[in-house]
């Protein structure tokens, strides 16, 4: 080990062969002893990526304790216990592991999840061992191994490319390039070079599309490319959610007006000679009260709904605060390759003689066709066809691509014209060829056939390869009548179609022949500089098309005030014209463009910007961090590995379960099980709705919050009673069967009319706003009154106590229906057909009414609360109550719409 000269900082790009196998110690006859494998395995770990340390149980329990609800209910349970209340203490505990066992029950669903999206097979490679070709799992290379891929195979490791034969290899999952890179062995710059245009180095987790290749293995597991970025996974940050954020506001805010309102009960008892120790019970049964102890068992039940409809419809979240996340996003940065465009290359249009075919259809599918515009039509596609199935190396069957993704499109073209491509290249053997090399950029074929004009048996040789090189080396043309023009004077013409094709982002392919005497064709002779001489038969433009679906998506988007920007690795004309095809608007610029921005230009310009192409990683993590701080609340969508710093520095990650990387999914909070852009779209639509549901009940809550804090002041100014007027056992009871069904009815309200047509909310935007406090100040002023009235009522006509406390309970429930309706419509009359969707409030409102009733008419319920039985004539009063706080609603809506020009058509009602 001695002799080992390794570094993962080394530019391996810039050794030669012989400088690497020496550095590395190992021979490309031999390859690595096994003794010698198993020492640096030893060393260098297996060649696997450390996954992120999994948090242990206790961790993840309490990590459910850091919302400062659990913790305000914890400290109540503390008080309680502290002054001998048990039973209490031991319910609000309860109450505490109930929301924790929530939490964490859905987040190991959403792990299981994930975990039935990884693919269960290992993955093999071929070795060479003590001279031996071996094949052994990818985990076990080490550096130094001498590995050997071809077409399909997958790149095990990082490593310098020693052996080159028309290799080319797909990186997109690193670079976000779709097309595939060709590969050679000679020694490139020393400087600092991006991945992309590393091009005698190969990459771990990358594909091989075409031709076979020999590389020595420079790094393996975490010093890989993969494995930096990896590690830049853990340098990023986890922050809160935005909801939990505002909860954690909100429960500060409840804990301020809870303790003021404690400070002047126990004053004003101490004013009027009550022991402190009795004002502390009270003190607790006010906390008991005040807190909204059934927020979070709600919340949690309302985003766990949410994520289950989420999952039928093809989307996994990880943390259930990510539903609501995505609902206030307001702006996504999304990978092209494989998100917004399909990763499957497809011919849209041939150029013959200056006419251009169109081509429909999209993916490694031959459905579709090759359609003309006008004038006559072309004589026969065969001669331009039949180039692009013999001329290829690529196969496709069922929609599966093995090659080159180029490749793919020209075979499934050739499929739309009617060519078998099996039996065609059965019928036409290749007796010789000229590999693509990216040095001449071509590739040629050799058939032996017979001459369709002239019945003669000829060489044909096929050509395909880049415009300018070919019609540098061409003398003809054929026409749309397959008659052969002299190409002299025509350049000029044929060049120009080619800008045009590349103007639209397509990727230009031109195909060309020569004719061969068989009597004096010999194979063995045959050479890049043969390959002259040539009739140009057509051009082909290829892209990667947009999926069908993505572009209505982007429109939605844009209705509901989100900015959609595209990341891609792409060069910037391509990236431009796919974007102006889906709709987004906005200029396009580059990483290195981006880069030489300061950050304060770059905030200042990115309103503008619609495309960053040709990106680094950094790239991705920068924009994303840039919109985070001028106030977006940013999705990132991937499914590389270049993708996954990005995604877990966004308020919410988004990766694809199908094509998306391990990395990525590990690093996202949400992962789309197909693939599909538009389900993004779904789930911003069922974040909106989850939130605009819980402002219902978050209302509702702090309404009923008001309420017991004025009932308790009320009780102590009014009527004496110094120490409550209720216990907490009968706060409890009324939290948890009357106030928390009902506000889990408000969780199954449907959507509100145009909620995907309003824009995001601000990101400081406050839970609750100065208008709804003064409503809530105004209902829990009526709510906490009403019932103390009643009470007093009850004892001036002779009642008994127990009498006195049932009617306070009972108005104070029965009060839960017409404060829920009106609050469930902030600005419209609840006088509607809209009032009638919420079949499950109905339904509550008759669990409420059921519960007033049995807990002042059932014997064991009387004493268990200390209530009694009541009349006729305090059923009416309490009825009554209830009926005059519905229509006061009403009123001071219709005053509020008049007054402050409040439009009901914005209210969050139901479809």
């Amino acid at each position: 080990m001695d002799k080992l000269d390794f570094s993962s900082g080394q530019s391996w790009y810039s050794l030669s062969v012989s400088d690497t196998e020496s550095r590395l110690a190992t021979s490309l006859e031999q390859g690595l002893s096994l003794s010698e494998a198993e020492e640096r395995r030893k060393t260098f770990g297996g060649n696997v990526l450390q996954n992120e340390e999994k948090p242990s149980f206790i961790r993840v329990f309490l990590r459910q304790y850091r919302d400062y609800m659990q913790i305000i209910l914890l400290a109540a349970a503390a008080l309680s216990l502290y002054v001998g209340n048990v039973s209490t203490a031991l319910l609000l505990f309860a109450l505490t592991l109930l929301n924790a066992i929530l939490g964490i029950r859905s987040e190991r669903q959403a792990a299981d999840s994930v975990a039935a999206l990884k693919k269960m097979m290992k993955t093999t490679t071929r070795c060479l061992r003590d001279g031996a070709l071996i094949t052994l799992a990818i985990e076990e290379l080490v550096p130094g191994d001498v590995v050997e891929f071809e077409s399909g195979d997958i790149v095990p490791a990082d490593g310098r490319i020693v052996y080159s034969a028309a290799l080319e290899i797909e990186e997109s999952a690193l670079t976000g390039e779709s097309q595939p890179v060709p590969k050679e062995i000679a020694v490139l710059s020393s400087g600092d070079m991006p991945i992309g245009d590393q091009a005698n180095m190969g990459f771990m987790n990358t594909v091989v599309t075409r031709g076979k290749g020999k590389m020595i293995v420079t790094g393996t597991g975490m010093n890989t490319e993969v494995g930096k970025i990896a590690g830049m996974l853990r340098e990023v940050k986890e922050e809160k959610t935005p909801l939990t954020k505002k909860i954690d506001q909100l429960s500060i805010a409840v804990a301020i007006i809870a303790a003021i309102a404690l400070i002047l009960l126990i004053s004003i008892g101490l004013y009027h000679g009550e022991s402190f120790d009795d004002l502390f019970t009270l003190g607790i049964a006010l906390a008991v009260a005040a807190v909204p102890t059934g927020l979070p068992v709600v919340m949690t039940l309302m985003l766990s709904v949410g994520t289950m409809d989420l999952a039928k419809r093809g989307a996994i979240v990880k943390r259930l605060p990510s539903v609501e996340t995505l609902g206030s996003t307001s702006a996504i940065c999304s990978d092209k390759t494989g998100t917004l465009t399909m990763n499957q290359m497809t011919a849209r249009e041939i150029v013959v003689a200056g006419r251009t075919l169109t081509v429909t259809g999209e993916g490694y599918y031959p459905n579709g066709q090759i359609q003309h515009v006008g004038g006559a039509p072309i004589a026969s596609l065969d001669p331009i066809l039949l180039p692009m199935v013999l001329c290829s190396d690529a196969t496709v069957s069922d929609g599966k691509l093995v090659g080159d993704p180029t490749e793919g499109a020209l075979v499934i073209l050739a499929e739309k014209g009617g060519l078998n491509t099996a039996a065609t290249r059965a019928e036409y053997p290749r007796i010789a060829e000229v590999p693509f090399d990216s040095e001449y950029k071509f590739m040629a074929t050799f058939h032996a056939m017979t001459d369709p004009n002239t019945g003669k048996e000829i060489v044909r040789c096929y050509v395909k390869g880049a415009p300018d090189v070919l019609v540098s080396r061409g003398v003809s043309y054929i026409d749309t009548n397959t008659t052969v023009s002299p190409l002299a004077g025509s350049e000029s013409a044929i060049l120009a179609a080619n800008d045009d094709l590349a103007k639209k982002g397509l990727r230009v392919m031109m195909i060309a022949y020569r004719d061969f005497d068989p009597a004096t064709f010999d194979s063995s002779s045959v050479t890049p500089e043969s390959i002259r001489d040539l009739t140009i038969v057509a051009m082909v433009g290829i892209i990667d098309p947009p999926r069908s679906e993505v572009k209505d998506a982007i429109a939605t988007c844009k209705t509901a005030g989100i900015r959609v920007r595209m990341i891609t690795g792409d060069h910037g004309t391509t990236a431009g014209a796919i974007a102006g095809q889906l709709g987004i608007s906005g200029k396009v610029i580059t990483g290195a463009e981006m880069s030489a921005m300061s950050d304060e230009q770059l905030r200042a310009s990115i309103d503008d910007i619609g495309v960053v192409a040709r990106v680094a990683p950094e790239h991705k993590v920068r924009l994303v961090q840039t919109l985070k701080e001028k106030g977006d609340i940013v999705a990132m969508t991937g499914d590389g590995v270049n993708d996954a710093p990005a995604l877990k520095a966004a308020d919410i990650g988004v990766a694809m379960g199908i094509t998306g990387t391990e990395v990525s999914k590990e690093s996202a909070e949400m992962i789309l099980t197909d693939d599909n852009f538009a389900t993004i779209v779904t789930a911003v639509r069922q974040g909106r709705v989850l939130y605009d549901n819980m402002l219902k009940f978050i209302r509702f809550q702090m309404a009923n919050l008001m309420a017991y804090i004025l009932l308790f002041l009320f009780a102590a100014l009014f009527v004496g009673a110094y120490t409550g007027i209720f216990a907490p056992v009968q706060t409890l009871f009324i939290s948890y069967f009357v106030t928390v069904p009902v506000g889990m009815a408000l969780c199954y309200d449907t959507a509100a009319p145009g909620i995907m047509t309003k824009k995001p909310r601000p990101k400081n935007e406050r839970i609750m706003s100065g208008w709804f406090t003064v409503r809530m100040i105004l209902v829990g002023i009526y709510w906490g009154a009403a019932p103390l009235a009643g009470y007093i009522w009850i004892e001036s006509t002779g009642g008994t106590p127990e009498q006195a406390i049932a009617m306070t309970m009972i108005t104070f429930i029965l009060l839960h229906i017409p404060f829920t309706a009106n609050l469930r419509f902030p600005d419209a009359s609840i006088f509607t057909r809209e009032f009638l969707t919420n079949r499950t409030l109905f339904i509550m409102f008759l669990v409420v009414i059921a519960w007033a009733v049995i807990l002042t008419e059932i014997g064991f319920m009387q004493s268990l609360f200390g209530t009694a039985a009541l009349g006729e004539q305090a059923w009416f009063v309490a009825i009554m109550i209830a009926v005059v706080a519905l229509f006061l609603g009403e009123a001071g809506k219709a005053i509020a719409r008049r007054v402050l020009k409040r439009s009901p058509a914005g209210a969050a009602t139901p479809a």
